[in-house]
């Protein structure tokens, strides 16, 4: 199946060969979004909720894109550094998904920059 790259204008090169998402049969796939600024930098080191609020605008950003809003948003992948940022990650997390939830899970990783302490991927079904 053909699909649609979703790459919002205002966000910086990609630091490796990807798309913010992809749009196929009315669903978007949201690559694992980092806290990174211009050049790889990243953004909020030490700062999980920071990191997260930076993520979640990133994923945000990304389903308006492509014409949906955070209520499509079905389920969530999301990766932390530590779990001790857990609270944090979920306060952050509950302003952006304040009535019913997507389906999540969450796993601690390594990241790919050491100062990464968040990323999510997402799935989106847009109307």
């Amino acid at each position: 199946m053909p699909f649609e790259p979703i790459n919002p204008p205002r966000f910086p090169p990609p630091i490796a060969p990807y798309s913010a998402g992809a749009k196929a049969g009315g669903v978007l796939y949201v690559s694992g979004m980092l806290a990174l600024g211009q050049g790889g930098f990243v953004l909020y080191p030490g700062d999980a909720a920071g990191q997260t609020r930076h993520v979640l605008e990133s994923v945000k950003a990304t389903v308006e894109a492509a014409g949906g809003t955070m209520a499509d948003i079905v389920m969530n992948h999301i990766f932390l550094k530590d779990m001790a940022d857990y609270a944090a990650f979920n306060a952050v997390y509950a302003e952006y998904f304040p009535g019913d939830k997507p389906a999540r899970y969450c796993i601690r990783s390594d990241l790919v920059k050491p100062e990464c302490l968040v990323e999510i991927a997402a799935v989106a079904h847009l109307g």
